[in-house]
Protein backbone atom coordinates (compact mmCIF):
# COMPACT_ATOMS: atom_id res chain seq x y z
CA UNK A 1 0.00 0.00 0.00
CA UNK A 2 1.49 3.70 -0.88
CA UNK A 3 1.78 6.25 1.62
CA UNK A 4 -1.25 8.09 0.37
CA UNK A 5 -3.75 5.32 0.78
CA UNK A 6 -1.67 3.99 4.11
CA UNK A 7 -3.02 7.66 5.68
CA UNK A 8 -6.19 8.01 4.36
CA UNK A 9 -6.58 4.73 5.66
CA UNK A 10 -5.04 5.78 9.17
CA UNK A 11 -7.11 9.02 8.97
CA UNK A 12 -10.66 6.90 8.36
CA UNK A 13 -10.24 4.48 11.17
CA UNK A 14 -9.40 7.48 13.74
CA UNK A 15 -12.76 8.50 12.24
CA UNK A 16 -14.39 5.44 12.45
CA UNK A 17 -12.93 5.48 16.79
CA UNK A 18 -13.89 8.92 17.10
CA UNK A 19 -17.61 8.18 16.17
CA UNK A 20 -16.98 4.97 18.58
CA UNK A 21 -16.20 7.14 21.39
CA UNK A 22 -19.54 9.51 20.67
CA UNK A 23 -21.94 6.52 20.88
CA UNK A 24 -19.84 5.05 23.69
CA UNK A 25 -20.85 8.35 25.52
CA UNK A 26 -24.03 7.66 24.64
CA UNK A 27 -24.89 4.28 25.57
CA UNK A 28 -23.14 4.40 28.71
CA UNK A 29 -25.69 6.97 29.74
CA UNK A 30 -28.18 4.48 30.31
CA UNK A 31 -28.23 1.06 32.06
CA UNK A 32 -30.21 -0.59 29.63
CA UNK A 33 -27.44 0.20 26.51
CA UNK A 34 -24.49 0.13 29.17
CA UNK A 35 -23.21 -3.04 28.45
CA UNK A 36 -23.40 -1.93 24.00
CA UNK A 37 -21.14 1.41 25.38
CA UNK A 38 -18.18 -0.58 27.36
CA UNK A 39 -18.23 -2.78 24.29
CA UNK A 40 -18.17 0.05 21.36
CA UNK A 41 -15.44 2.24 23.52
CA UNK A 42 -13.11 -0.74 23.91
CA UNK A 43 -13.69 -1.97 20.02
CA UNK A 44 -13.17 2.11 19.35
CA UNK A 45 -9.91 2.48 21.48
CA UNK A 46 -8.40 -0.70 19.71
CA UNK A 47 -8.99 0.73 16.13
CA UNK A 48 -7.42 3.98 17.54
CA UNK A 49 -4.61 2.02 18.94
CA UNK A 50 -3.89 -0.33 15.98
CA UNK A 51 -3.96 2.42 13.60
CA UNK A 52 -1.45 4.78 15.07
CA UNK A 53 0.87 1.14 14.82
CA UNK A 54 0.32 1.32 11.31
CA UNK A 55 1.54 4.97 11.43
CA UNK A 56 4.76 5.28 9.50
CA UNK A 57 6.15 7.58 12.63
CA UNK A 58 6.05 4.22 14.36
CA UNK A 59 9.08 2.66 13.24
CA UNK A 60 10.50 0.76 16.64
CA UNK A 61 7.95 -1.41 17.83
CA UNK A 62 9.85 -3.67 20.74
CA UNK A 63 9.76 -0.53 22.87
CA UNK A 64 5.31 -0.63 22.34
CA UNK A 65 5.46 -4.37 22.89
CA UNK A 66 7.03 -4.36 26.53
CA UNK A 67 5.12 -1.00 27.32
CA UNK A 68 1.51 -3.53 26.17
CA UNK A 69 3.57 -6.10 28.41
CA UNK A 70 4.37 -4.05 31.45
CA UNK A 71 0.73 -2.31 30.97
CA UNK A 72 -1.20 -5.87 30.59
CA UNK A 73 0.33 -7.49 33.65
CA UNK A 74 -0.86 -4.44 35.68
CA UNK A 75 -4.36 -3.87 34.21
CA UNK A 76 -5.61 -7.15 34.37
CA UNK A 77 -5.45 -8.24 38.16
CA UNK A 78 -6.20 -4.14 38.77
CA UNK A 79 -9.82 -5.16 36.73
CA UNK A 80 -10.38 -8.20 38.85
CA UNK A 81 -11.13 -6.38 42.14
CA UNK A 82 -14.32 -6.58 43.84
CA UNK A 83 -17.10 -4.22 42.88
CA UNK A 84 -16.53 -2.51 46.48
CA UNK A 85 -12.96 -1.84 45.12
CA UNK A 86 -14.37 0.07 42.25
CA UNK A 87 -13.92 3.72 42.97
CA UNK A 88 -10.55 3.32 44.34
CA UNK A 89 -9.69 1.36 41.11
CA UNK A 90 -10.74 4.05 39.00
CA UNK A 91 -9.20 6.58 40.80
CA UNK A 92 -5.83 4.36 39.78
CA UNK A 93 -6.68 3.97 36.33
CA UNK A 94 -7.34 8.21 36.58
CA UNK A 95 -3.85 8.39 37.69
CA UNK A 96 -2.03 6.40 35.67
CA UNK A 97 -3.84 7.78 32.58
CA UNK A 98 -2.71 11.45 33.95
CA UNK A 99 0.53 10.18 34.51
CA UNK A 100 1.48 8.97 31.07
CA UNK A 101 -0.04 12.04 29.93
CA UNK A 102 2.72 13.80 32.24
CA UNK A 103 5.47 11.80 31.76
CA UNK A 104 5.14 11.86 27.26
CA UNK A 105 4.76 16.25 28.28
CA UNK A 106 8.04 16.35 29.90
CA UNK A 107 10.09 14.23 27.21
CA UNK A 108 8.58 16.25 24.79
CA UNK A 109 9.65 19.50 26.52
CA UNK A 110 13.47 18.06 26.99
CA UNK A 111 13.55 16.71 23.54
CA UNK A 112 12.31 20.13 21.93
CA UNK A 113 13.89 22.40 24.74
CA UNK A 114 15.02 25.23 24.16
CA UNK A 115 13.41 25.42 20.61
CA UNK A 116 9.77 25.28 21.52
CA UNK A 117 7.26 27.81 20.21
CA UNK A 118 5.73 30.19 22.80
CA UNK A 119 2.21 28.16 21.79
CA UNK A 120 4.26 24.94 22.22
CA UNK A 121 5.59 25.44 25.20
CA UNK A 122 1.91 27.02 26.79
CA UNK A 123 0.38 23.84 25.92
CA UNK A 124 3.26 21.30 27.22
CA UNK A 125 3.43 23.66 30.33
CA UNK A 126 -0.23 23.07 30.76
CA UNK A 127 -1.07 19.11 29.57
CA UNK A 128 2.03 18.87 32.39
CA UNK A 129 0.72 20.63 35.20
CA UNK A 130 -2.77 19.18 34.93
CA UNK A 131 -1.25 15.47 34.61
CA UNK A 132 0.83 15.43 37.02
CA UNK A 133 -1.80 17.18 40.15
CA UNK A 134 -4.38 14.93 38.71
CA UNK A 135 -1.76 12.21 39.06
CA UNK A 136 -1.03 12.67 43.06
CA UNK A 137 -4.81 14.15 43.55
CA UNK A 138 -6.22 10.50 42.14
CA UNK A 139 -3.50 8.22 44.37
CA UNK A 140 -4.81 10.46 47.48
CA UNK A 141 -8.15 9.69 46.30
CA UNK A 142 -7.32 6.41 46.04
CA UNK A 143 -5.99 5.79 49.76
CA UNK A 144 -9.06 7.49 51.06
CA UNK A 145 -11.14 5.08 49.22
CA UNK A 146 -9.50 2.07 50.22
CA UNK A 147 -9.28 3.84 53.87
CA UNK A 148 -5.10 3.56 53.85
CA UNK A 149 -5.53 7.20 54.32
CA UNK A 150 -8.01 8.95 56.98
CA UNK A 151 -11.29 9.41 54.89
CA UNK A 152 -12.10 12.46 56.90
CA UNK A 153 -11.04 16.11 55.68
CA UNK A 154 -7.43 16.94 56.68
CA UNK A 155 -7.51 20.97 56.84
CA UNK A 156 -5.14 23.36 58.75
CA UNK A 157 -5.29 26.60 59.34
CA UNK A 158 -5.04 29.02 56.32
CA UNK A 159 -4.87 25.55 53.72
CA UNK A 160 -6.81 27.24 51.05
CA UNK A 161 -4.76 30.27 50.76
CA UNK A 162 -1.89 28.05 50.92
CA UNK A 163 -2.95 25.56 47.97
CA UNK A 164 -3.99 28.54 45.83
CA UNK A 165 -0.80 29.45 46.35
CA UNK A 166 0.93 26.68 45.40
CA UNK A 167 -1.74 26.70 42.17
CA UNK A 168 -1.13 30.21 41.52
CA UNK A 169 3.25 29.29 41.47
CA UNK A 170 2.52 26.31 38.73
CA UNK A 171 0.58 28.97 36.63
CA UNK A 172 3.73 31.80 37.52
CA UNK A 173 6.11 29.07 36.00
CA UNK A 174 4.16 27.95 33.61
CA UNK A 175 4.03 32.04 32.17
CA UNK A 176 8.12 32.44 32.66
CA UNK A 177 8.79 29.25 30.53
CA UNK A 178 6.42 30.19 28.14
CA UNK A 179 8.83 33.46 27.16
CA UNK A 180 11.58 31.46 28.43
CA UNK A 181 11.59 27.68 27.44
CA UNK A 182 15.21 26.84 28.19
CA UNK A 183 14.91 27.35 32.35
CA UNK A 184 14.76 23.85 32.61
CA UNK A 185 15.66 23.96 36.34
CA UNK A 186 12.53 25.69 36.46
CA UNK A 187 10.43 23.39 34.26
CA UNK A 188 11.15 20.38 37.15
CA UNK A 189 10.48 22.98 39.77
CA UNK A 190 6.88 23.41 38.09
CA UNK A 191 6.04 20.06 38.14
CA UNK A 192 6.82 19.30 41.67
CA UNK A 193 4.74 21.95 42.38
CA UNK A 194 2.39 20.62 40.37
CA UNK A 195 2.45 17.23 42.17
CA UNK A 196 2.32 19.01 45.54
CA UNK A 197 -1.20 21.09 44.56
CA UNK A 198 -2.56 17.72 43.42
CA UNK A 199 -2.21 16.39 46.93
CA UNK A 200 -2.77 19.61 48.87
CA UNK A 201 -6.40 19.55 46.67
CA UNK A 202 -7.90 15.91 47.60
CA UNK A 203 -6.05 16.02 51.37
CA UNK A 204 -9.28 17.83 52.76
CA UNK A 205 -11.87 16.21 50.99
CA UNK A 206 -13.56 13.98 52.90
CA UNK A 207 -15.52 10.97 51.73
CA UNK A 208 -18.72 12.34 51.36
CA UNK A 209 -17.42 14.31 48.26
CA UNK A 210 -15.81 11.52 46.99
CA UNK A 211 -18.58 11.04 44.16
CA UNK A 212 -17.76 14.11 42.87
CA UNK A 213 -14.08 13.97 43.70
CA UNK A 214 -13.92 10.94 41.23
CA UNK A 215 -15.92 12.44 38.45
CA UNK A 216 -13.65 15.65 38.80
CA UNK A 217 -10.29 13.85 38.32
CA UNK A 218 -11.93 11.77 35.30
CA UNK A 219 -12.54 15.25 33.82
CA UNK A 220 -8.72 16.66 34.68
CA UNK A 221 -7.42 13.21 32.92
CA UNK A 222 -9.41 13.31 29.89
CA UNK A 223 -8.25 17.18 29.44
CA UNK A 224 -4.58 16.53 30.11
CA UNK A 225 -4.84 14.00 27.43
CA UNK A 226 -6.58 16.27 24.92
CA UNK A 227 -3.75 18.86 25.66
CA UNK A 228 -1.26 16.02 25.02
CA UNK A 229 -3.23 15.12 21.58
CA UNK A 230 -2.24 19.09 20.71
CA UNK A 231 1.33 18.25 21.68
CA UNK A 232 1.75 15.35 19.72
CA UNK A 233 -0.54 16.69 16.82
CA UNK A 234 -3.02 13.53 17.30
CA UNK A 235 -6.38 14.45 16.13
CA UNK A 236 -8.12 11.48 17.82
CA UNK A 237 -6.16 11.85 21.47
CA UNK A 238 -7.73 15.88 21.29
CA UNK A 239 -10.89 14.86 20.13
CA UNK A 240 -10.94 11.45 22.75
CA UNK A 241 -9.64 13.45 25.94
CA UNK A 242 -12.24 16.72 24.79
CA UNK A 243 -15.21 13.97 25.20
CA UNK A 244 -13.73 12.38 28.02
CA UNK A 245 -12.85 16.07 30.24
CA UNK A 246 -16.30 17.35 28.91
CA UNK A 247 -18.29 14.46 30.04
CA UNK A 248 -16.57 14.20 33.19
CA UNK A 249 -17.14 18.02 34.13
CA UNK A 250 -20.42 17.64 33.36
CA UNK A 251 -21.04 14.84 35.67
CA UNK A 252 -19.07 16.85 38.43
CA UNK A 253 -21.71 19.37 37.58
CA UNK A 254 -24.84 17.00 38.11
CA UNK A 255 -23.42 15.81 41.17
CA UNK A 256 -23.14 19.16 42.80
CA UNK A 257 -26.55 19.83 41.50
CA UNK A 258 -27.81 16.61 43.62
CA UNK A 259 -25.99 18.04 46.66
CA UNK A 260 -26.91 21.53 46.44
CA UNK A 261 -23.40 22.28 46.66
CA UNK A 262 -20.60 24.72 44.62
CA UNK A 263 -17.45 23.59 43.05
CA UNK A 264 -15.34 25.78 45.84
CA UNK A 265 -17.68 24.12 48.21
CA UNK A 266 -16.74 20.61 47.60
CA UNK A 267 -13.03 21.76 46.56
CA UNK A 268 -12.16 24.22 49.54
CA UNK A 269 -15.09 23.60 51.95
CA UNK A 270 -13.74 20.66 54.20
CA UNK A 271 -16.98 19.02 53.94
CA UNK A 272 -17.33 15.79 56.25
CA UNK A 273 -15.67 17.18 59.86
CA UNK A 274 -17.53 15.00 62.70
CA UNK A 275 -19.94 17.70 64.47
CA UNK A 276 -19.71 17.33 67.89
CA UNK A 277 -23.15 18.02 68.69
CA UNK A 278 -24.05 15.26 66.57
CA UNK A 279 -22.27 12.47 69.24
CA UNK A 280 -23.82 14.32 72.33
CA UNK A 281 -27.44 13.92 70.80
CA UNK A 282 -26.66 10.64 69.90
CA UNK A 283 -25.88 9.80 73.29
CA UNK A 284 -28.94 11.81 74.68
CA UNK A 285 -31.28 9.94 72.50
CA UNK A 286 -33.11 6.52 72.00
CA UNK A 287 -33.72 4.45 68.65
CA UNK A 288 -36.25 1.34 68.80
CA UNK A 289 -34.39 -1.82 67.21
CA UNK A 290 -36.01 -4.74 65.71
CA UNK A 291 -34.86 -7.98 64.90
CA UNK A 292 -34.85 -9.78 61.26
CA UNK A 293 -37.85 -11.76 62.06
CA UNK A 294 -40.23 -8.35 63.28
CA UNK A 295 -38.57 -6.85 59.64
CA UNK A 296 -39.75 -10.07 57.43
CA UNK A 297 -43.17 -9.55 59.62
CA UNK A 298 -43.73 -6.01 58.17
CA UNK A 299 -42.29 -6.59 55.23
CA UNK A 300 -44.44 -9.74 54.09
CA UNK A 301 -47.67 -7.90 55.29
CA UNK A 302 -46.70 -4.69 53.16
CA UNK A 303 -47.77 -3.71 49.44
CA UNK A 304 -45.33 -1.46 48.53
CA UNK A 305 -41.45 -1.79 49.34
CA UNK A 306 -39.08 1.10 48.67
CA UNK A 307 -35.07 -0.34 48.86
CA UNK A 308 -32.80 2.65 49.17
CA UNK A 309 -29.09 1.35 49.04
CA UNK A 310 -26.04 2.95 50.23
CA UNK A 311 -22.16 2.43 50.49
CA UNK A 312 -22.91 -0.08 53.81
CA UNK A 313 -24.85 -2.60 51.01
CA UNK A 314 -21.79 -2.19 48.96
CA UNK A 315 -19.39 -2.67 51.75
CA UNK A 316 -21.24 -5.97 53.25
CA UNK A 317 -21.24 -7.28 49.64
CA UNK A 318 -25.38 -7.51 50.63
CA UNK A 319 -26.24 -6.83 46.42
CA UNK A 320 -27.16 -11.04 45.78
CA UNK A 321 -28.83 -11.51 49.23
CA UNK A 322 -30.84 -8.17 48.48
CA UNK A 323 -31.97 -9.71 44.90
CA UNK A 324 -33.15 -12.99 47.33
CA UNK A 325 -34.83 -10.08 48.76
CA UNK A 326 -36.59 -8.43 45.74
CA UNK A 327 -37.54 -12.14 44.80
CA UNK A 328 -39.06 -13.36 48.21
CA UNK A 329 -41.45 -9.97 48.35
CA UNK A 330 -42.35 -10.46 45.27
CA UNK A 331 -43.30 -13.72 45.13
CA UNK A 332 -46.00 -12.48 47.95
CA UNK A 333 -47.12 -9.75 45.81
CA UNK A 334 -45.19 -7.05 46.82
CA UNK A 335 -44.37 -4.37 44.59
CA UNK A 336 -40.39 -3.49 45.21
CA UNK A 337 -38.67 -0.65 44.01
CA UNK A 338 -35.26 0.64 44.63
CA UNK A 339 -34.50 4.35 45.52
CA UNK A 340 -31.50 5.60 43.75
CA UNK A 341 -29.38 8.94 44.75
CA UNK A 342 -27.19 10.41 42.30
CA UNK A 343 -24.54 10.13 45.27
CA UNK A 344 -25.28 7.64 46.77
CA UNK A 345 -21.82 4.90 47.35
CA UNK A 346 -18.70 6.09 46.74
CA UNK A 347 -18.39 7.14 42.77
CA UNK A 348 -21.34 7.67 39.71
CA UNK A 349 -23.36 5.41 39.48
CA UNK A 350 -22.43 2.72 42.07
CA UNK A 351 -25.33 1.59 43.44
CA UNK A 352 -26.94 1.05 39.70
CA UNK A 353 -23.79 -0.93 38.56
CA UNK A 354 -24.12 -3.46 42.48
CA UNK A 355 -27.88 -3.34 41.75
CA UNK A 356 -27.25 -4.62 38.27
CA UNK A 357 -24.60 -7.05 39.13
CA UNK A 358 -27.13 -8.98 41.14
CA UNK A 359 -29.73 -8.83 38.13
CA UNK A 360 -32.24 -6.83 39.21
CA UNK A 361 -34.12 -5.74 36.82
CA UNK A 362 -33.37 -1.99 35.14
CA UNK A 363 -36.89 -0.98 35.22
CA UNK A 364 -37.28 -1.36 39.28
CA UNK A 365 -34.06 1.14 39.77
CA UNK A 366 -36.05 4.52 40.12
CA UNK A 367 -33.63 7.97 40.35
CA UNK A 368 -34.84 9.95 43.02
CA UNK A 369 -36.63 12.92 41.48
CA UNK A 370 -38.95 10.17 40.60
CA UNK A 371 -39.40 7.98 43.65
CA UNK A 372 -39.51 10.57 45.84
CA UNK A 373 -43.10 11.22 45.23
CA UNK A 374 -44.00 7.57 45.73
CA UNK A 375 -43.01 8.02 49.66
CA UNK A 376 -45.91 8.53 50.62
CA UNK A 377 -47.81 5.68 49.53
CA UNK A 378 -45.24 3.62 50.67
CA UNK A 379 -45.71 1.18 53.14
CA UNK A 380 -42.31 0.26 54.29
CA UNK A 381 -39.22 2.45 52.91
CA UNK A 382 -36.22 -0.34 53.77
CA UNK A 383 -32.85 1.32 53.84
CA UNK A 384 -29.75 -0.60 53.48
CA UNK A 385 -26.19 1.52 54.32
CA UNK A 386 -27.22 4.94 53.07
CA UNK A 387 -27.08 7.49 55.53
CA UNK A 388 -26.67 11.29 53.91
CA UNK A 389 -29.03 10.52 51.09
CA UNK A 390 -31.56 9.92 53.50
CA UNK A 391 -30.93 12.67 56.36
CA UNK A 392 -33.93 14.78 56.81
CA UNK A 393 -31.81 17.68 58.53
CA UNK A 394 -30.85 18.50 55.00
CA UNK A 395 -34.49 19.16 54.48
CA UNK A 396 -35.58 20.58 58.18
CA UNK A 397 -31.94 21.97 59.83
CA UNK A 398 -30.73 25.41 58.20
CA UNK A 399 -27.99 24.97 61.04
CA UNK A 400 -26.86 21.25 59.53
CA UNK A 401 -23.91 21.17 56.33
CA UNK A 402 -26.24 19.20 54.31
CA UNK A 403 -28.69 21.52 54.43
CA UNK A 404 -30.54 22.38 51.28
CA UNK A 405 -29.41 18.98 49.97
CA UNK A 406 -32.06 17.02 47.76
CA UNK A 407 -32.52 14.05 49.82
CA UNK A 408 -34.66 10.21 49.39
CA UNK A 409 -37.80 11.30 51.36
CA UNK A 410 -37.84 7.85 53.02
CA UNK A 411 -39.18 9.75 56.39
CA UNK A 412 -42.52 10.06 54.59
CA UNK A 413 -43.33 6.50 54.05
CA UNK A 414 -45.92 4.50 56.89
CA UNK A 415 -42.87 2.93 58.21
CA UNK A 416 -38.97 3.27 57.98
CA UNK A 417 -36.32 0.27 58.72
CA UNK A 418 -33.16 1.02 58.62
CA UNK A 419 -30.04 -1.92 58.60
CA UNK A 420 -27.27 -0.29 59.97
CA UNK A 421 -23.90 -1.67 62.00
CA UNK A 422 -23.97 1.10 64.59
CA UNK A 423 -25.06 4.69 65.58
CA UNK A 424 -21.79 6.36 63.69
CA UNK A 425 -22.41 8.96 61.27
CA UNK A 426 -22.58 8.93 57.80
CA UNK A 427 -19.46 10.44 55.59
CA UNK A 428 -20.75 13.62 56.08
CA UNK A 429 -19.78 13.35 59.93
CA UNK A 430 -24.05 14.23 61.35
CA UNK A 431 -25.98 12.58 63.13
CA UNK A 432 -29.24 11.27 61.11
CA UNK A 433 -32.91 12.46 62.95
CA UNK A 434 -34.33 9.70 60.95
CA UNK A 435 -32.94 7.23 63.44
CA UNK A 436 -35.32 8.48 65.97
CA UNK A 437 -38.46 9.02 64.83
CA UNK A 438 -41.48 7.22 66.22
CA UNK A 439 -41.50 4.95 62.47
CA UNK A 440 -38.20 4.01 62.21
CA UNK A 441 -36.98 0.78 63.63
CA UNK A 442 -33.50 0.11 63.71
CA UNK A 443 -31.90 -3.10 62.37
CA UNK A 444 -28.44 -3.40 63.66
CA UNK A 445 -25.80 -5.91 62.00
CA UNK A 446 -24.18 -6.77 58.59
CA UNK A 447 -25.86 -5.63 55.25
CA UNK A 448 -25.63 -9.07 53.98
CA UNK A 449 -25.92 -11.10 56.99
CA UNK A 450 -29.44 -9.41 57.86
CA UNK A 451 -30.90 -9.02 54.49
CA UNK A 452 -30.19 -13.03 54.64
CA UNK A 453 -32.26 -13.41 57.95
CA UNK A 454 -34.73 -11.69 56.77
CA UNK A 455 -35.17 -13.65 53.81
CA UNK A 456 -35.21 -16.57 55.75
CA UNK A 457 -37.99 -15.56 57.92
CA UNK A 458 -39.94 -14.72 54.78
CA UNK A 459 -38.87 -18.29 53.20
CA UNK A 460 -40.19 -19.99 56.02
CA UNK A 461 -43.79 -18.88 55.99
CA UNK A 462 -43.47 -16.06 59.18
CA UNK A 463 -45.22 -13.13 58.63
Amino acid sequence: MNPASLQQLIDFSYIAAVIGFILALKWLSSPVTAMRGVLIGEIASGVAVVATLFDPQVTHYKWVIIALIIGAAIGVPLGMVKMTAVPQRTALSHAFGAMSAALIGIAEYFVGAPNLSKFEMAEIGLEVVIGSLTFTGSIIAAGKLQEILPQRPITYKGQNIVSLTTLGVAVALIIILVFNPGYTQLFIGMVVVALLFGIMLVTPIGGADMPTVISLLNSYAGFSAALLGFVLNSKVLVVAGALDGASGFILSVIMCKAMNRSFTNVLFGAFGQVQASAAKSAEERTVRSASAEDAAGILASASKVVIAPGYGMAVAQAQHKVRELYDALTKRGVDVKFAIHPVAGRMPGHMNVLLAEADIPYDKLVEMDEINGDFPQTDVALIIGANDVTNPAAREDKTSPIYGMPILDVDKARTVMVIKRSMAAGFAGIDNPLYYMDKTLMLFGDAKNFVGAIVRELSGGHG
